[in-house]
């Protein structure tokens, strides 16, 4: 059986400023969580701790980027034919599930501070938040250009400016602790950081998953794919369907195609590179591997079921 197997490149590649501004948002951010870690400690600051846990998740984002930036550049091999175009997809699934744990924890502990709230020294968490403020917002400037161009940099950039912002909510939490003596804020905030984790962190789980399954995309219409391709004479039908994503940049389309007549090889050629453009333009799949068949006794349903 022949099969047509085409690709489209979706022409996105890491800037080479990128890997050095990962590498120095990493290094503040770690400094970040340590100095957060031991602030909170010290202090008894929940809210402390709580932005510290998302600090460290924005550190091994960053990590995992930084990883995937890496891995990129390796050439796929008889071994390996895809490369490591999912490493960063695993890294995403393991960082999440990891992260929705925790925040769970922290909900369960925030929860016991506002029935018994404990005295907190305010000082250091005001202190230790605008370290937070400066150093999140130097890096949120260091990512900002690569996030236009690249979808794992905005990825990145986006969580440093969230954790500015809750280091922002810690440093208001601390200024009311310190004048208005407001200990139940600082249960409240970790409260809010804590379900702000699970919000990202269920998201982010859900996509990964989906991309881990092999799941069709939620944009792509698997029946209007099939109704535009069977109106390319001379057609029959289109079954066993298959449409997954490799990665967040690479959309595969596979199926089986019934001719009407016994095509000669050249026409099937055309007719492949036809259905290429059609896909590639109206849904986004840059990669089609399509398996042409006359006659056949063959199932014509459009999903197989195995």
């Amino acid at each position: 059986m022949g099969h047509g197997h085409h690709h489209h490149s979706t022409g996105h590649h890491h800037p080479k400023a990128t890997g050095k501004n990962l590498i120095l948002s990493i290094s503040l951010n770690i400094l970040i969580t340590v100095s957060q870690v031991i602030g909170g400690l010290i202090s008894g600051s929940l809210a402390l701790l709580s932005d510290a846990l998302h600090n460290f998740s924005d550190v091994l984002s960053l990590i995992v980027s930084y990883i995937a930036n890496v891995l990129s550049k390796k050439k796929a091999s008889t071994n390996k034919t895809f490369g490591y175009k999912r490493a960063e997809i695993i890294a995403a699934f393991v960082n999440s599930a990891t992260l929705i744990v925790v925040a769970i924890i922290l909900i369960k502990e925030a929860i016991e501070r506002l029935i018994t709230p404990e005295e907190i020294e305010s000082s250091i968490v005001i202190w230790l938040s605008l370290v937070g403020i400066v150093a999140n917002g130097f890096s949120v400037l260091l990512l900002k250009k690569d996030a236009q161009s690249n979808m794992n940099m905005k990825s990145a950039y986006l969580h440093l400016l969230t954790d500015m912002m809750a280091s922002v909510a810690v440093f208001i939490g601390g200024l009311l602790m310190k004048f208005y003596q407001l200990y139940w804020v600082d249960p409240l905030l970790t409260l809010a950081i804590a379900l702000y984790l699970i919000y990202m962190g269920y998201d982010l789980l859900k996509d990964s998953t989906s991309v881990l399954m092999l799941f069709t995309p939620n944009t792509i219409q698997v029946q209007h794919i099939v109704d535009t391709i069977t109106k390319i004479k001379p057609i029959k039908n289109v079954h066993h369907v298959h449409i997954w994503q490799l990665n967040e940049d690479q959309v595969h389309l596979e199926a089986h195609i019934d001719f009407t007549e016994d095509i000669r090889l050249s026409q099937f050629d055309a007719i492949l590179e036809q259905i290429e453009e059609e896909v590639y333009h109206k849904h986004g799949i840059n990669h089609v591997n399509i398996q042409p068949e006359f006659g056949k006794c063959d199932s014509s349903h459009i999903i197989a079921q195995y």
